[in-house]
């Protein structure tokens, strides 16, 4: 009769539960295996980190990506790209749900000059303050500390010739406050001349969370 340690015994279970749990993690497809890596991922993953993960090529983590964006369309969920990250936000259709859920009734307007910074560097990025104040006319510092304390715009690196001004580039933040997919949801700018042409500046600044 063979005779076992106690380390072995332990081993020997250690082994036979990761092998059992690889066998149910094989039980899920593919957009589900996707949906689980994204869910504990709050900052969100790299197609190349989710690929690795899971021993699939990009390819097909793009397909299931695509699946999955398609079957949340209808859903509370959406899956948001930034650069190349992608997480999983609520749908900006359920925003006010939310807010009253977690007591989020404090909010505040962007001012017009905040919003037309963060227009420019949404259609510019990455851009330098004094490449937005040529475009706006006027001293644009206080504004842009302003987008950076709210986490709307973040620093990403600096610029080649004279001072090496810092370049700014929106954050996945100015993506949820504005109920964006990715950068290319944004409206074309043809589109937004024509709509401010229609309005004539009558509507009032987009809302956004303190």
């Amino acid at each position: 009769m063979p005779t076992w340690r106690i380390g072995q015994i332990n081993t020997t279970r250690t082994n036979y539960s990761m092998a059992e749990n690889q066998g149910k993690t094989h039980q899920l497809d593919i957009q589900a295996q996707i949906e689980a890596l994204l869910f504990v991922a709050p900052e969100g993953a790299t197609v190349s980190q989710m690929a690795t993960a899971l021993g699939r090529t990009p390819r097909v983590i793009e397909n299931a990506l695509e699946a999955l964006e398609a079957d949340y369309s209808t859903r509370g969920i959406r899956l948001q790209r930034h650069g190349a990250e992608i997480r999983m936000t609520s749908a900006p259709e359920a925003a006010e749900l939310i807010e009253i859920l977690l007591e989020l009734d404090a909010t505040t307007r962007l001012s017009k000059a905040g919003l037309e910074t963060l227009g420019i560097i949404a259609y510019e990025q990455p851009v330098t303050r004094p490449q937005i104040e040529a475009i706006r006319g006027v001293n644009s510092d206080g504004v842009v500390r302003t987008l950076i304390s709210r986490e709307l715009i973040s620093e990403a690196g600096r610029a080649e010739g004279p001072g090496r001004p810092i370049l700014y580039i929106t954050t996945a933040e100015f993506l949820n406050h504005f109920g964006l997919a990715s950068l290319k949801s944004l409206p074309s700018l043809e589109d937004e001349l024509v709509d401010e042409n229609n309005n004539n500046g009558e509507n009032e600044p987009e809302m956004l969370k303190d």
